[in-house]
């Protein structure tokens, strides 16, 4: 499958990087996701649907800020996945996990606080 990056220039550059496990599509996020980089990370989701995963997990874990454009995002995404797979986020901490949880973003969308553990739900047999 096809590895994918966006990157941005600065000490808060995005990027995107695109691994496989099995049949689940990891997109492991850092830097900031914003009103200008919130687009990008739309188009990895999208391109990494086009191969057809049984799971897409977003981690957030390398995320330094994340705007309501990137929630727009997430939620979005969630609604598009769900129509053939499963879809989860890693989110964590201050930066990401606390502003989806005010926002109820967490209602919508199913956020694991590891990478480790999305793995392990979504992969299981």
């Amino acid at each position: 499958m096809p590895e994918q990056s966006y990157l941005s220039m600065g000490p808060d550059a995005f990027e995107v990087g695109v691994s496989w496990h099995g049949s689940t599509v990891v997109l492991e996020v850092s830097g900031t996701v914003d009103l200008v980089t919130a687009p990008q990370l739309s188009e990895s989701i999208l391109t990494a649907m086009s191969n057809e995963p049984e799971a897409v997990i977003v981690d957030l874990t390398d995320v330094l800020f994340l705007a309501s454009a990137g929630m727009t995002v997430l939620i979005a995404a969630h609604e598009q996945v769900m129509a053939s797979a499963r879809f989860a986020v890693v989110a964590e901490g201050p930066a990401t996990g606390r502003p989806m949880k005010l926002v109820g973003v967490d209602q919508l969308v199913t956020i694991y606080p590891t990478l480790e553990s999305a793995l392990a739900d979504l992969t299981a047999a």
